[in-house]
């Protein structure tokens, strides 16, 4: 594939996210390589320039041609990375020749520093995947990963600020300030997520898609766009009865085509073109798909096939409900960075209220019965929307009173819709907590963090994301028990928790424990 971006540094960055890399681990390892080559990939180590007799780029072309024979063994810096050993350099003349490109094209120093990075410095990578902080990515590359002579404070300080200034002109204004997003957005965002994910399952076969075509078309007073038919995609027109339902028609514009949408979200001024952006929750995405295989030869530029509504975020992983998977509302995951992906529409979601979803938009005409969950819809619901639980059971459901639905796996998750049905809680799973739930469930799988039922009083603290445990012992770099590090010792915050692993704690962004190690303080 080619790098895309109108710029070097646009296309690194976009190159490196898309390798899953956090926008603070890519922005930290862009700091470090234009301190080493201010970014310029047939950078020839200055000092070498006058001692070999040869400009950067008469340099590379004699490296390219093979007049030039001394490459891995002449001690010079090279490239984006200054590779200097001899071994590294001699990898990076390989990597090229194998690939047919030049050993100073940008692309091929770019996979050959992922695939180094990826093989011999996979600690320093894990970081960079998870990184939060520009500086601890920063540090990280220059400690670990460079190297250099300099390795100070003041050293590491300016790498960091190199860093911090990619940071703010791709990764902060991509986020769209969603640190500082307030309460109130948050809500109305989880707010469209419940509404979207209440139509899961509503499909073609049995006409029950038929009542979202039914919802758009009687929104006559604030119609925009054309009527909807049964014969036509439908996905935009699930997009839009999800803003109908929300009472949000103001920031999600309503349209029955793909294209026409995104020229709405271009009146409004809030268009996103940059594949890179790491998308919010309730963001909606424009894309190309084909039987689940993306289009990686083209870049997406035209009026795309789908469009659906974002879910979540995990890393690079985007998850998305559409309303048209096989002629059925369904979820699929995309890349960020994607090719196929041709941009995004963004809501705001500041100066509207999204209405509260009091139950599944498209419930069936279910009775409550004796078949998973219980019976008992007049009973007063223990937990609120908002609240953070622990769900201990094995299945959810796509509505309150569905009779059967899939496996999932329990952890933390969140409460972002009730209702009295069968399955009165409709939960998402948080980040990092285990679990894999996103849809209702029984009252009886849910409790009150800490592991106690709600209404029975506190127990002693469990293991959670956001605990405070005391370990003494070595990291590891994965979940699985893989990687072996350096051993700490001290009181740390759980970043993620993944129960049942054999190392399924995380602990303050420095890597993996044993849950059987660590001793819960708070």
């Amino acid at each position: 594939m080619s790098l895309q971006g109108k710029t070097t540094e646009e296309q690194i960055y976009n190159f490196l996210i898309g390798k899953g890399l956090t926008p603070a681990g890519a922005a930290g390892l862009m700091g470090n390589l234009y301190a080493e080559s201010a970014l310029k990939p047939t950078n020839l180590q200055n000092s070498y320039e006058s001692k070999l007799g040869y400009t950067d780029d008469a340099y590379t072309a004699a490296v390219d041609s093979g007049e030039y024979k001394n490459f891995a063994g002449d001690s010079a810096g090279y490239g984006i990375a200054q590779w200097t050993y001899s071994t590294r350099k001699q990898g990076l003349l390989t990597f090229a020749k194998n690939r047919g490109a030049s050993v100073g094209d940008l692309e091929t120093q770019l996979e050959y520093l992922y695939n180094e990075m990826n093989t011999s410095f996979s600690t320093v990578l894990q970081t960079l995947k998870t990184a939060d902080s520009v500086r601890a990515a920063s540090d990280a590359v220059l400690l670990k990963f460079e190297r250099p002579a300099d390795q100070s404070t003041a050293a590491q300080e300016r790498r960091a600020g190199y860093g911090q200034t990619y940071y703010n002109k791709y990764a902060a204004g991509a986020e769209k300030g969603k640190e500082t997003m307030t309460a109130k957005e948050k809500q109305n965002r989880e707010n469209i997520v419940a509404i979207a994910t209440g139509f899961y399952g509503c499909k073609e076969s049995d006409g029950s898609h038929k009542r979202i075509i039914d919802i758009y078309n009687a929104d006559k007073p604030l119609a925009r766009g054309y009527p909807m038919k049964y014969t036509d995609a439908w996905c935009a027109c699930f997009v839009s009865v999800v803003s109908i339902e929300g009472g949000a028609l103001s920031v999600m514009p309503k349209e029955v085509g793909c294209g026409k949408m995104i020229e709405l979200y271009k009146q409004l001024g809030r268009w996103q073109e940059n594949d890179a952006y790491i998308p919010a929750p309730a963001d909606v995405v424009f894309y190309d798909w084909d039987d689940g295989a993306n289009y990686a030869t083209t870049d997406n530029t035209g009026a795309p096939d789908h469009v659906g509504i974002v879910v979540s975020v995990t890393g690079s992983t985007i998850r998305v409900i559409e309303g048209n998977m096989s002629n059925a509302v369904g979820y699929r995951n995309l890349t960020v960075n994607g090719r196929y992906i041709r941009g995004y529409g963004l809501p705001d979601f500041s100066a509207i209220i999204v209405k509260t979803p009091t139950g599944s938009a498209t419930a069936p005409a279910e009775q409550p019965g004796t078949s998973g969950g219980s019976s008992d819809t007049t009973a007063p619901l223990a937990f609120n929307v908002g609240d953070v639980v622990r769900f201990t059971g094995s299945k959810h459901y796509t509505n309150a009173n569905a009779s059967t639905g899939p496996a999932c796996k329990p952890g933390t998750a969140k409460v972002i819709g009730t209702y009295k049905g069968k399955h009165p809680y409709q939960l998402k799973a948080e980040p990092g907590g285990g679990s894999t739930v996103y849809g209702w469930v029984d009252a009886a799988d849910v409790q009150a963090v800490g592991g106690t039922s709600a209404g029975s009083g506190t127990a002693a603290a469990k293991m959670r994301v956001g605990a405070q445990v005391q370990y003494s012992g070595p990291l590891y770099r994965d979940s699985n028990g893989n990687g072996q590090g350096k051993t700490v010792n001290g009181t740390f915050t759980v970043k993620y928790y993944y129960p049942g692993r054999k190392c399924g704690v995380h602990i303050d962004g420095l890597g993996w424990v044993p849950e059987s190690a660590c001793s819960v303080i708070g």
